[in-house]
């Protein structure tokens, strides 16, 4: 799973108002878009240390002259001398701020369900909202069918239509 800027604000609308809905917290009216937009800075901050790995990961790649094909390997060792976490640990991550924030915040009253029952609602939010790849995966291997899997031409367009596909939904 991949968070994307433009799902936080449907993301964070989405779960604040779920976890209303089931009275498992309690937000004043006037306070629900500012609780909406605490969801949202925790995701956007995610995403401002993803990137500052991601530049970290590129400055590596070119000191030690490495070409991009080892980027998500070294991005791995990037991401664990920082101590972020990444792909469904990174979500988790995410979620734990969340559920955080809720019992924190000036803009939520009151929370009344445990912290096992919020994780289990905002992750099926973010959920439905970050499966997005696996569907661009399905859609760019139907596409590509007349390549053989695994060389590099395959790849190379495989990464160009995994793009295509991204930019025609709006997600970069």
């Amino acid at each position: 799973m991949r968070l994307y800027p433009k799902v936080i604000p449907i993301i964070s609308r989405e779960g604040i108002q779920q976890l209303m809905q089931d009275g498992d917290i309690e937000v004043e009216p006037m306070r629900v878009a500012d609780a909406e937009m605490d969801l949202s800075a925790i995701m956007r901050e995610y995403l401002a240390n993803e990137e500052r790995v991601n530049q970290a990961t590129r400055e590596a790649l070119e000191r030690r002259g490495y070409d991009y094909s080892k980027f998500n390997q070294v991005k791995r060792e990037m991401a664990d001398v920082r101590g972020f976490k990444m792909g469904d640990e990174g979500i988790e991550y995410v979620i734990n701020q969340m559920i955080e924030f809720l019992l924190i915040s000036r803009n939520v009253e009151e929370v009344y369900a445990a912290d096992n029952v919020l994780r289990q609602k905002l992750f099926a939010v973010m959920k439905r909202h970050l499966d997005v790849d696996d569907e661009i995966d399905k859609e760019a291997r139907s596409r590509l069918k007349h390549l053989q899997e695994g060389t590099s031409a395959f790849d190379i367009e495989y990464n160009k239509t995994v793009e295509q596909i991204r930019r025609a939904r709006g997600l970069i």
